[in-house]
């Protein structure tokens, strides 16, 4: 199973892949693919870590996310814009080797037989962006999150705290 689950900023997306991954499973794995840029994203990592109930297994890894030990687990990877700006950082900022490498990634993981459950930003509905890098990083994350949409059994878009199925059940 692969479900995606979309949202703003505080829209609740994370809670609720947690939740999908808990009725799945007592211990699931939580990827973590962040680097703590400054001290205030590393405050967000450290909430995020106390927030986790027991029995959560959690893997920092800022790129490789398909990991052969995860066969036949419950994997919630959070978040995939984190993911593709650590892609973009190990390639100079540049949208085409970042794009490549993480669609590579993408597909290492999708052969590995666990159940995904992705957390992205949905920035389709975000202002146009300012500047040409950012514009570029927006079309990359755009196209990873339609392929993993593609893939997915279900699409859930949270919009203040209530899920919307957009792909199969909300759940």
């Amino acid at each position: 199973m692969i479900a995606l689950v979309l949202g703003g900023a505080r829209s609740g997306k994370s809670r609720h892949a947690a939740q999908m991954a808990l009725r799945r499973t007592a211990s699931p794995v939580m990827m973590a693919p962040s680097r703590a840029w400054d001290a205030d994203h590393a405050a967000r990592i450290a909430r995020h870590k106390a927030d986790r109930e027991p029995g959560w297994t959690t893997i920092e890894e800022e790129t490789a996310i398909a990991r052969t030990d995860l066969g036949g687990r419950v994997v919630v990877v959070d978040c995939v814009t984190l993911w593709l700006t650590n892609f973009f950082a190990d390639a100079d900022w540049k949208a085409a080797p970042a794009h490549e490498a993480a669609r590579a990634e993408l597909a290492r993981a999708f052969a590995i037989d666990a159940t995904w459950i992705f957390v992205s930003n949905e920035l389709g509905m975000a202002p146009h962006a300012a500047s040409e890098s950012a514009r570029k990083f927006v079309d990359v994350q755009g196209f990873i999150n339609q392929e993993i949409a593609a893939r997915a059994d279900a699409v859930v878009l949270m919009v203040a705290g209530i899920p919307l199925a957009v792909k199969g059940a909300a759940e």
